[in-house]
């Protein structure tokens, strides 16, 4: 009987880690593929840990997807588990453990302490450096450099300051304990002003626009309401 079993206690001992994978969630909220272990890993991570009405999960979620977006109307080739990875954690800086209190920007310090978190997830190391670049250039006063991975995160992250979900993100920073919500509209315009000159791609150029044009009329409505600004 026990030469009978030993077979079997084989193939489930190979099987397990397969089976283990097959339990995970096969995409994200929004339909990403989770189409490799440490993609299930970094998506876990980034959901248990990220959260924020600004840069959670969700933010890194919409970029990722606007990204890709970008790169399919420009035409360009991107490495989705490069864009993944750096989509996922660009905006890590944020929360503990992984806060610093120097005036370094954040990028740079996701660039960093990214490393040992895909490395033990199994990234393929190999494209590390490509993730690297993309992080440090996702802001929109940032350069983006050549790599297309890179160009469409940085694209994608300077949109999400427009439109309506700008408009939530920023103004959700006030929080129920701040004075009033004029910071918040003031950065607003400054975005309206900054950011769309610094789009790169074409796709992201038209969809600014049009975010842009849905932002100024937000702000413009807020001011009659609030009596030309004076009661923000």
């Amino acid at each position: 009987m026990k030469r009978s079993l030993a077979p079997i206690f084989t193939l489930l001992v190979l099987l397990l880690p397969s089976l283990a994978f097959a339990a995970q969630p096969t995409t994200t909220v929004s339909g990403i593929p989770l189409d490799a272990p440490w993609k299930v890993t970094i998506y876990q991570l980034v959901r248990s840990s990220f959260a924020h009405p600004a840069w959670g999960w969700q933010h890194a979620e919409r970029d990722y997807d606007v990204a890709l977006e970008l790169a399919k109307g420009d035409g360009l080739k991107v490495d989705t588990d490069v864009l993944f990875a750096a989509a996922m954690l660009h905006d890590m800086e944020a929360f503990p453990p992984y806060s610093v209190t120097t005036k370094e920007e954040h990028g740079d310090v996701a660039a960093r302490e990214s490393e040992p978190i895909l490395r033990k997830a199994g990234f393929p190391m190999a494209k590390f450096p490509a993730v690297q670049a993309a992080m440090r250039g996702h802001m929109f006063y940032s350069d983006a450099g050549a790599r297309p991975e890179a160009i469409v995160l940085h694209d994608a992250d300077s949109l999400d300051f427009l439109g309506a979900i700008g408009a939530v993100r920023i103004i959700a920073l006030t929080g129920e304990k701040g004075a009033s919500a004029a910071p918040a509209i003031a950065e607003l315009r400054t975005f309206l002003k900054q950011i769309p000159p610094r789009l790169i791609t074409k796709t992201a150029k038209k969809i600014g626009a049009q975010r842009a044009a849905e932002l100024r009329a937000f702000l413009d409505r807020y001011d009659a309401e609030s009596d030309g600004g004076k009661l923000p």
